[in-house]
């Protein structure tokens, strides 16, 4: 199933969503991890944990943000698939980045750490029959389906990613 055939569009997420191209979701999982393999380490490592403005989050905390949610989305889609109609995925972002110990850690293992847990939700999505994927639940305060979901999880990677981009990159020199 493509993009388009999200029906409704979840409200907020959509933002996320719509980052990603209208192709066949196995596709978007493979695009989005070759944009991961293909990030510039070394760009990251000059940062040196600088942030563009003070109390934002680091590289490091970003990316780590990233997996961490992603872990949380692939549980809870789990759970849609399989008919659980009251779980609500919800969770404290910034809490999450400040225990993470992300700094700690080296840029090239939370990245390679994020690469593995996208092949694993790209092997759970390719799980899903056509069924599975128009189930819905409850993410945070917004009913998605299945497919939804799963672009929500690349466009979330597409948008941190663009966010570096623009904020973090310029500060290297």
């Amino acid at each position: 199933m493509v993009k388009s055939d999200i029906k409704p569009m979840p409200e907020y997420f959509d933002r996320y969503i719509n980052l990603v191209e209208d192709i066949e979701l196995e596709e978007a999982f493979e695009k989005s991890i070759v944009q991961l393999q293909l990030l510039d380490i070394s760009a990251f490592i000059e940062l040196k944990g600088k942030t563009y403005q003070e109390g934002k989050w680091t590289v490091n905390e970003i990316i780590q943000h990233i997996t961490d949610i992603e872990r949380l989305l692939c549980s809870g889609t789990l759970r849609f698939a399989r008919d659980e109609k009251d779980f609500v995925i919800s969770f404290d972002e910034d809490e999450m980045a400040r225990k993470s110990k992300a700094n700690s850690k080296a840029i090239k293992e939370i990245i390679d750490e994020l690469i593995a847990v996208r092949q694993s939700t790209a092997a759970l999505f390719k799980s899903f029959d056509a069924e599975d994927l128009l189930k819905t639940g409850i993410n945070w305060k917004h009913r998605m389906s299945v497919l939804a979901m799963g672009f929500n999880i690349i466009g979330h990677q597409i948008h941190h990613l663009n966010f570096i981009d623009k904020k973090y990159l310029p500060l290297i020199g």
